[in-house]
C-alpha cells in the first residue's frame, strides 16, 4: 500500500493554489495587449494568441503534474489553450456583431458566453484527446458550465469600462484551472 491517498485538506489547498494562479494569470491576461500591440508586422490572431501565453503555461503545468501523460502532452496542452482563446474571442467578436439591435449589455453576455463556452469547450476537446487525460465527456462538464458562465463577465467588464483590469479573465481562468485540474485528478482518483 505504497499509493498516498490524498485527504480532502490537501486536495483543497491545491485547488485554492490553481485558483490563486488563474487569478494571477487572469490579472496579466488585460496588461498583455499593449505590450504585444508593439510588436511590428504581428498578423491579429497570433497577436491574441500571444495574450494567452500566461494561462497556457499554468494549463501546460497543470497538465504536467496531474497526469500520466508524455512531456510533449503539456507543450500541446498550452498551444491547445492558445487556439482556444483565439477561437473563443473571435466568437465573442461575431456573436457581438450578430446579435443585432439590442442594449450594449445584452450583446456583451451574449458574447461572453458564447466565447467562454467556445474557450472552455475546445479546451476540453483538445486535452481531453491528448494521452493521460480523462475520456469521459462527464468529467469535462464542470470545466463547460464554469467557462460559459463565467464569459458572461465580458458584460460586467465593458459596464465598468475596464481596459487594463478585468473581471472577466481571473475569474475565467481560476473556475477553468480548478476545474481543469478536478478533470485531470479524475483519472488518477481511486474508484
Amino acid at each position: 500500500m505504497t499509493d498516498t491517498i490524498i485527504s480532502p485538506d490537501q486536495s483543497r489547498n491545491s485547488l485554492l493554489k490553481i485558483a490563486a494562479g488563474g487569478v494571477f494569470t487572469g490579472l496579466l491576461t488585460p496588461l498583455l495587449p499593449t505590450l504585444i500591440d508593439k510588436m511590428l508586422g504581428a498578423p491579429g490572431d497570433l497577436r491574441i494568441a500571444l495574450v494567452a501565453v500566461p494561462f497556457a503555461i499554468l494549463v501546460g503545468v497543470l497538465v504536467r503534474r496531474l497526469t500520466s501523460g508524455p512531456r510533449w502532452a503539456a507543450f500541446v496542452a498550452a498551444v491547445i489553450t492558445m487556439v482556444a482563446f483565439v477561437c473563443a474571442v473571435n466568437a465573442a467578436i461575431w456573436i457581438d456583431g450578430q446579435v443585432g439591435d439590442v442594449a450594449k449589455a445584452v450583446r456583451n453576455i451574449c458574447a461572453g458566453l458564447a466565447g467562454g463556452f467556445v474557450g472552455s469547450a475546445l479546451m476540453a476537446l483538445g486535452i481531453g484527446l491528448l494521452p493521460g487525460c480523462p475520456r469521459d465527456p462527464v468529467a469535462w462538464l464542470p470545466m463547460l458550465v464554469i467557462g460559459t458562465l463565467a464569459g458572461a463577465l465580458l458584460a460586467l467588464d465593458s459596464a465598468l469600462d475596464l481596459d487594463l483590469t478585468s473581471a472577466l479573465y481571473p475569474v475565467w481562468q481560476a473556475g477553468v484551472a480548478v476545474t481543469l485540474a478536478m478533470a485531470l485528478q479524475r483519472i488518477t482518483a481511486p474508484r
